[in-house]
């Protein structure tokens, strides 16, 4: 049973830093790609970022480019996404989520597995 716990996230404000991890356990996730979305109230849960678990390839959506970083630890099986330069307009419940892709993901819709979410809040 595959299993994704977020954590790191919080209230900061414009132009702080955030980091949240996501711990996976359950199944070796070699052949994985790993993924975070989120979802602000009332707007539909939206791509950030995904990287692929064996090559390290990445994807990142326009509207985080050059300020989210995400990474992947193998000793700790853990995927990070690094928030900097954080703006009111990304405040959103933040999503890690799996799907047993060797390339990398972008669609809400094709992964299988999805943590429970951490709250993440920039004020002005």
């Amino acid at each position: 049973q595959v299993q994704l716990v977020e954590s790191g996230g919080g209230l900061v404000q414009a132009g702080g830093s955030l980091r949240l991890s996501c711990a996976a356990s359950g199944r070796t996730f070699g052949t994985y790609t790993m993924g975070w979305f989120r979802q602000a109230p009332g707007k539909e849960r939206e791509f950030v970022s995904a990287i692929t678990w064996s090559g390290g390839r990445t994807w990142t959506a326009d509207s985080v480019k050059g300020r989210f970083t995400i990474s992947r630890d193998y000793v700790k099986n853990t995927v990070i996404l690094q928030m900097n330069s954080l703006k009111p307009e990304d405040t959103a419940v933040y999503y890690c989520a799996a799907v047993s892709r060797i390339v990398v993901v972008t669609s809400v819709a094709e992964y299988e597995y999805w943590g429970q979410g951490t709250q993440v809040s920039v004020s002005s």
